[in-house]
């Protein structure tokens, strides 16, 4: 069986911290992390077998539907993902610089396992609506024509669930902005 990782977020705390305890009760997953996030909305990230975290985000989202944001299932996600989400990610040479941001977490991170999955890039951050009144953003780099390509794979994923807000991709970016970003 695959392993797989899902996300719900939501509104409210209580909402959030129910639906997380929903997750863990339906099916034999792995609770990641799970805490407030910018302006006081809650996620919480599994991990588990394809079918055990489908079954257990369906849940959670099914528990609270008013003060449900987002979530998404994925099965098999690239392995650059939490690296970039725990900003442990050794990048030395920047070439291109591809930036994604969205309205919410969850689409963030389904926004950069396709953009690791469409192109030869590097993921440098994930960061996942903390400081940002909910917002999230995604830095990645690459060959610029890799990085084009990354960044229009993600856009096209999220741009129809209405979570996409902005991007750009920057062709050999100066020093001093990968000073600042690595």
């Amino acid at each position: 069986m695959a392993k797989a990782i899902g996300m719900i977020e939501f509104k409210t705390v209580s909402a959030g911290v129910t639906a997380a305890d929903t997750m863990v009760k339906t099916a034999a997953v792995e609770l990641l992390e799970a805490q407030v996030v910018c302006p006081g909305k809650y996620i919480a990230l599994i991990t588990g077998d394809l079918s055990a975290v489908r079954s257990a985000v369906d849940a959670a989202q099914a528990k609270n539907e008013e003060q449900f944001i987002d979530s998404f299932v994925l099965g098999n996600p690239h392995e650059s993902i939490f690296p970039a989400i725990y900003g442990t990610t050794q990048v030395e040479n920047v070439s291109a610089l591809g930036i994604i941001e969205t309205y919410d977490a969850s689409s963030i991170i389904v926004a950069a396992d396709e953009a690791a999955k469409t192109a030869i890039v590097d993921l440098i951050e994930l960061r996942i609506a903390k400081g940002m009144c909910g917002k999230s953003y995604l830095y990645l780099t690459g060959e610029v024509a890799a990085v084009e390509a990354a960044i229009e794979r993600a856009k096209s994923v999220v741009g129809p669930k209405g979570m996409y807000l902005d991007s750009s991709v920057i062709a050999h970016p100066d020093e001093q902005i990968c000073k600042s970003i690595l």
